[in-house]
């Protein structure tokens, strides 16, 4: 895959590519990122890639020439056929899991880091394949979104991760992730659940998905609606309800004794 980040502030963006999982995969050839100075399409002394808003209005917008300069050469030297292009805004469809897995399977992105007020409608109209936000808050700018965006495509490239890695993790199939542990097995009165040392491999899986479904049950109850539950996985549900109710109940006679 390639990715291209359009942005006035590459120095952003340098630190999280050369670190940790996107370095490895930089290194192993997973990925080509490539951080595009959009002031490098300027024809001015100054490199102007702003102005003043028509009709009034605080703060600068992204000037449409650089912008457009930029995209159209970066799809001209592409040596892919499609080239999608994304601009990072809060505008934009509220990225999850299930995003990531779509952009993990195109060949070559360009992420577009919005600054100020925004850019240039014509940018929008013209260039943008997609919008995307990260969340309902606002950010001085879309550098630290994009790199987000990367991070979270980038790990689900085949080959990358081992499958299981991430077919387990968190919003995979639209439950939260079981608890982990690791040594020691006590550590300041705290045990690790029994099972997870038996080395029942089946009572370890059945476990861990009855914890998976309690924990999306608690905590994220809205991912239950739009998970695909196979028949067995309804019955722990149906399971896991009872047992809360149970706790609940002996819960509620410990404060009243008290």
């Amino acid at each position: 895959m390639k990715i291209d980040l359009i942005t006035i502030f590459p120095g952003i963006l340098e630190g999280p590519f050369k670190e940790s999982m996107i370095k490895r995969a930089i290194d192993q050839g997973f990925v080509d990122i490539n951080l595009i100075d959009l002031r490098k399409y300027t024809h001015d002394l100054h490199n102007k890639v702003d102005d003043t808003p028509y009709g009034g209005g605080c703060g600068m917008v992204l000037k449409p020439e650089p912008l457009f300069e930029a995209v159209e050469d970066l799809k001209k030297k592409s040596t892919y056929d499609q080239v999608r292009v994304i601009l990072l805004t809060p505008q934009g469809q509220v990225f999850n899991q299930q995003k990531a897995c779509q952009l993990a399977g195109q060949s070559h992105l360009v992420l577009i880091c919005g600054r100020y007020e925004g850019i240039d409608e014509r940018v929008r109209t013209a260039l943008v394949d997609e919008e995307i936000s990260i969340g309902d808050f606002v950010l001085t700018g879309g550098e630290l979104a994009a790199a987000i965006i990367v991070e979270a495509v980038v790990r689900l490239l085949p080959g990358f991760l081992e499958e299981e890695a991430s077919t387990d993790e968190s919003f995979s199939g639209s439950l939260l992730e079981y608890p982990h542990y690791t040594r020691p097995a006590v550590f300041r009165g705290m045990a690790v659940p029994p099972v997870l040392l038996s080395g029942n491999h089946g009572e370890i899986a059945r476990w861990r998905k009855k914890q998976s479904l309690r924990r999306t049950y608690e905590r994220r109850p809205d991912l239950l609606q739009q998970a695909d539950l196979l028949p067995k996985e309804k019955v722990y549900l149906e399971e896991i309800k009872e047992e809360i109710k149970e706790e609940n109940k002996e819960e509620n006679k410990k404060q009243q004794s008290i």
